[in-house]
């Protein structure tokens, strides 16, 4: 089957943590011999600030890592959707492109499309930047992929009448896997972006001061991180080193004792239950994972098990110490995520969910699904 996906950016991660989870899905697809066509805008934001900080080799080391993926670069006011669509069997746009480009794709499948069109969403936007023109907007989709039970729920109040499957991210397994290490650089490495202020309490309760306090040896990569935030960093004695490609991040993992999950506040706080992508790929690389509070509210993991659980700062202090100094815990911890993941998380647990959610469309008779593809 041809699948056509319309994303933010494929060759970029640069604050874009939707692409881990995309490249995955991808992969898998091709694995099993569908033809896969990606679009990305030319000018996309992600790629734009990758390139002007890292330069051109950026996007080369990520071709050299994917080979076997590529995208079209399109611009919208010239982009043939006739084209884009020719024998396409299954069609997804990712929440993070243009309006213009979503509302377009649904006039076209309106117009007589004949393929299954899907929406998939992974933001906070349903909740914290809420327009009726965002639920129109989608009247000419087949359904939604929201990434949680909590995001599914809140279409359904909001008056969605199309279908609302949860579609959780996962781990590329092909990719997110122990790596051997010939000794530790550290004791905890932290992955991920400051951002909009929506975490920077977080940040200082849960891995700032409980460092410090503890004088672990620590190491932050990310992007967008203010001048203020360095101090605050440098001034705990944690090294900062930027944006590191996503996958290089098993190899940066095995080199550090455990690692952090740190939600931002609107996932926690309006989106209960849903992880970040970097707790399914810290899992699958088998290192020893800490999390600040978050609920899981559907019982994907087994806290205690699969990973410890900081109720408050001082609660992240002994739970850094412990794996700091504790060997036997760090390997139960690893064994039991690993383990998890590869039972019910991973890209080719995805990519099942997905093609079944295809063939429910199909047999259920969706309009313009006349050409009586099956997978």
């Amino acid at each position: 089957m041809r699948v056509v996906l319309f994303i933010h950016s494929l060759d970029s991660d640069w604050n874009h943590g939707n692409a881990h989870f995309l490249r995955g899905v991808a992969s898998e697809l091709k694995s099993r011999g569908h033809d896969v066509r990606i679009f990305e805008p030319v000018d996309s934001w992600s790629r734009t600030h990758l390139v002007r900080e890292q330069g051109e080799s950026a996007i080369s080391q990520f071709h050299a890592a994917y080979p076997g993926l590529t995208s079209s670069k399109y611009d919208l006011p010239s982009l043939n959707l006739d084209a884009a669509f020719e024998g396409a069997g299954l069609v997804i746009v990712h929440e993070w492109n243009s309006p213009g480009l979503i509302e377009r794709v649904g006039r076209h499948r309106r117009a007589g499309g004949r393929y299954a069109l899907l929406f998939h969403d992974t933001h906070h936007r349903m909740i914290t930047q809420f327009e009726e023109s965002w639920i129109h907007s989608l009247s000419n989709y087949d359904g939604v992929l929201a990434f949680g039970e909590s995001l599914r729920g809140k279409y359904v109040s909001r008056g969605f009448r199309k279908p609302v499957w949860v579609w959780h991210e996962a781990a590329d397994l092909r990719v997110f896997q122990p790596m051997p290490a010939p000794t530790y650089e550290g004791d905890v490495v932290w992955i991920g972006n400051w951002g909009d202020e929506e975490r920077t309490a977080e940040l200082r309760e849960f891995f700032i001061d409980p460092v410090r306090d503890l004088r672990l040896q620590a190491r932050a990569h990310g992007v967008r991180y203010p001048v203020a935030a360095l101090d605050e960093l440098r001034a705990a004695g944690i090294e900062y080193r930027g944006w590191a490609p996503n996958f290089k991040t098993p190899d940066i993992y095995a080199t550090f004792r455990f690692t952090l999950h740190i939600p931002r506040r609107p996932y926690t706080a309006s989106l209960p239950g849903i992880p970040t992508i970097r707790v399914f790929e810290a899992l699958a690389c088998g290192i020893p994972l800490i999390c600040s509070p978050w609920d899981d509210t559907e019982g994907l993991f087994t806290p205690g098990k699969d990973f410890m659980v900081a109720r408050n700062g001082e609660d992240m202090k002994r739970c850094m110490e412990a794996l700091a100094t504790d060997e036997w815990l760090r390997a139960r911890l690893a064994r039991h995520g690993i383990q998890t993941i590869r039972r019910r998380h991973t890209c080719g647990h995805r990519v099942d969910e997905l093609l079944a959610i295809y063939r429910d469309l199909v047999t259920s008779g969706v309009d313009t699904m006349r050409q009586g593809r099956t997978v």
